[in-house]
């Protein structure tokens, strides 16, 4: 079992595996146990789901405290609440989606399981390739840096434009190229039916239009995220979990704030801030002559940003009707 200690990215074997195995066992649960059949979720339950997967999140940042230190630890952590701010936003353009393909709720449960799979697989494969190059050329993090700070200012200047998701080049390929079924059939993703000209041939449903739809939105969003977690820590290990374990609550989340998208008016601005933050204070701290800012500041100052964001966002539209 020696093979089990030999060190992949700076850490022993067995904690990859370890980390792997405790993601699959979650995901069997959640799959298998709690949603073996599709539904619509509730508030209330999607509210819970997400308690229970934060809880999972910051119980393994302890973890990181007890094994790795305190710096460690505020690193992850830092970097599960950034990655799981920047899901939000995400999560208002999937609901878009769902909205302009008119997916049910019930039927969006099959859809967000296949998107979570696809957002963890694609996040694996960005973060492993995103250490090897950090790794050899240092200097790629200033890129990353600048890359933040001006998509921080862009989402700044565009925070009240809507997403338009008829205006996607893709949505346009889908449906003008592609043999595409006018109305959904169950959670089917394909089905045989006769063409205009009477032949027998395979079409795709608008279920999965959406499926495409939602898997290039987490390719675009993790072009944000990636860049973001890499500037709050190095370590191939602290990116991968925290990004995963904020990722993995992304389905349960996704059905409470979908319901309430229309009183998180201040969202955007707080996240073009963290992001803006997060850029800047590498140039900031070369400035000051620091390795870094120190990981308890980034912290605080992303946390306060965020409360500053949704307590407003919350007290803006107070006089809004809560969904049941």
């Amino acid at each position: 079992m020696d093979f089990l200690f030999v060190e992949v990215l700076s850490k022993p074997l067995w904690t990859w595996v370890a980390f792997v195995a405790a993601v699959g066992l979650l995901l069997a649960f959640d799959l298998g146990v709690l949603h073996r059949k599709s539904h619509a979720i509730g508030v209330r339950e999607s509210l819970g789901l997400s308690a229970f997967y934060i809880a999972i999140g910051l119980g393994f940042g302890g973890i990181i405290f007890w094994w790795m230190g305190g710096q460690a630890a505020t690193e992850y952590l830092t970097g599960f609440v950034v990655e799981k701010s920047l899901a939000m936003d995400n999560i208002f353009v999937i609901a878009m989606i769902f909205s302009y393909f008119a997916i049910p709720p019930s039927y969006q449960h099959r859809v967000l399981v296949y998107g979570i799979i696809g957002v963890l697989i694609l996040r694996g494969i960005m973060i492993a390739a995103g250490s090897a190059i950090v790794t050899e050329f240092s200097w790629v993090l200033y890129i990353f840096a600048a890359f933040l700070v001006l998509t921080g200012i862009k989402m700044l200047l565009t925070a009240d434009k809507k997403h338009d998701v008829a205006a996607s080049p893709v949505v346009q390929f889908i449906t003008k190229r592609l043999n595409m079924t006018k109305e959904l059939h169950g959670e089917k993703f394909f089905v045989r039916q006769p063409d205009a000209a009477g032949r027998m041939r395979l079409f795709i449903t608008p279920l999965f239009a959406a499926l495409v739809m939602v898997e290039l939105a987490d390719l675009i969003f993790a072009v944000d995220s990636i860049p973001a977690i890499f500037a709050i820590t190095t370590d191939p290990y602290i990116v991968l979990t925290s990004n995963v374990f904020a990722i993995l609550g992304l389905r349960a989340l996704y059905f409470a704030l979908a319901a309430m998208v229309d009183r998180f008016v201040y969202l955007k601005y707080a996240l073009a801030a963290v992001l803006i933050f997060i850029g800047s204070k590498i140039f900031v701290a070369d400035m000051l002559g620091l390795a870094k800012i120190p990981p308890m500041v980034s912290l605080s100052v992303t946390l306060g940003i965020l409360a500053v964001g949704i307590i407003g966002s919350l007290w803006k539209t107070r006089r809004a009707v809560l969904p049941s």
